[in-house]
C-alpha cells in the first residue's frame, strides 16, 4: 500500500510541475519543489507508525530550508477522513484526496486534533455575512443548535465550532465564514540543537546549526541566507549534491583524514581552523 501510495503522490506531483527527489530510509520519502515552495514528505501506511523522532527532524530540516513537512497516508488506526487534517507531534497529517485538493488550492477548514473533530470561524467574517444577509443573532442560533451568546462567541473569535455545528453554518453561509488550514505554512525558528564538534563550530562561526537523524546529511546550519548541508565522515552519501541544488543549499564534506580534490569538502583539522563564517562560504562558493 505505501509503495502505490507513494507513486501516486510523486506522479501527481510531477503533474503539477514540482521537481521532486526520492530518498529511502530517512525522515523523507520525497522532497518536492515548485518555485519557492518546498514540500518534505513522509508516506506511510498507517500515520500512526511515525515515531517522535522522525517528526522532529521532519519539522527541523523544514524549518532550514524553509519548506514544508507534511505526512502522507490514508489511515491512522482508522481511516482518514477526506477535507480534514490531523496531526502526528504537531505535523500535518492528511490523504492523499485532501493533499490534491490543497495542491490545487482548495484548503479544508476542519482538523482533529487530541480534543476532537473542530473548525475555526473567521468571528468578524460571520458577522459581516449574517448581518449583510439581514440574519438575526437568534435566527442563526436556532438554526445552528446553540445559544445567542454562543453565536456572539463565534464572531468575537472566542470559541472553535464542532464539526457537527460547522456543517450547519456550513449550510448557510459556504466556506467563506471558516479559517483555511494553510498546510503549506511553515516554521521560522530554528531548533538550534547539537552535541559534536562539528555542529557546535558552525555556532562559533555564527551559524544556527542542527545536528540531523534519519536524513542524508549530519548537520544543517544556516545563517542569514546561506545554507549548508553538512556529511561528516570519509563516506559520500550519494544524492546529496542533487539534493543541496534543490534546496538552494550548499554542500560540504568533512573527512576525517585525506579530501578528494574538486569536490566542496574539508578534513575536520581544515575545517575547525575557520575563523570567520565568510572565509567558509567563500571556500564553499568556489564550487559552484
Amino acid at each position: 500500500m505505501k509503495q502505490s501510495l507513494l507513486e501516486s503522490v510523486s506522479i501527481f506531483l510531477l503533474k503539477k510541475g514540482f521537481t521532486i527527489k526520492s530518498l529511502t530510509r530517512t525522515a523523507f520519502d520525497i522532497i518536492a519543489r515548485k518555485d519557492a515552495a518546498i514540500l518534505l514528505i513522509k508516506v506511510l501506511e498507517d500515520a500512526n507508525s511515525v515515531s517522535e523522532e522522525y517528526t522532529k527532524a521532519m519539522h527541523s530540516v523544514a524549518s532550514y530550508v524553509g519548506g514544508s513537512s507534511l505526512i502522507i497516508s490514508e489511515k491512522a488506526g482508522d481511516k482518514l477522513q477526506d477535507n480534514i487534517v490531523y496531526t502526528r507531534f504537531g505535523i500535518h497529517t492528511l490523504n492523499f484526496n485532501t493533499f490534491r485538493s490543497c495542491v490545487e488550492n482548495k484548503y479544508p477548514f476542519v482538523k482533529r486534533d487530541h480534543s476532537g473533530i473542530k473548525a475555526q470561524i473567521i468571528g468578524c467574517r460571520l458577522k459581516e455575512v449574517r448581518e449583510r444577509e439581514g440574519i438575526s443573532l437568534n435566527d442563526i442560533a436556532r438554526k445552528v443548535g446553540v445559544s445567542k451568546r454562543m453565536i456572539q462567541k463565534y464572531e468575537n473569535g472566542e470559541s472553535e465550532v464542532s464539526v457537527n455545528k460547522a456543517l450547519r453554518l456550513y449550510k448557510l453561509f459556504g466556506h467563506k465564514v471558516f479559517e483555511k488550514i494553510d498546510v503549506f505554512g511553515h516554521d521560522e525558528k530554528l531548533v538550534h540543537e547539537g552535541k559534536g564538534a562539528v555542529s557546535k563550530k558552525f555556532s562559533k562561526l555564527g551559524f544556527s546549526a542542527f545536528e540531523a537523524n534519519k536524513v542524508p546529511f549530519d548537520v544543517i546550519a544556516k545563517r542569514e541566507t546561506e545554507l549548508i548541508l553538512t556529511k561528516v565522515g570519509d563516506k559520500e552519501k550519494p544524492g546529496l549534491d542533487s539534493l543541496s541544488k534543490l534546496v538552494d543549499a550548499d554542500r560540504l564534506t568533512i573527512y576525517k583524514k585525506k579530501r578528494p580534490k574538486g569536490v566542496p569538502s574539508l578534513t575536520k583539522k581544515e575545517f575547525m581552523e575557520f575563523e570567520k563564517a565568510r572565509e567558509l562560504i567563500k571556500f564553499l562558493k568556489e564550487f559552484e
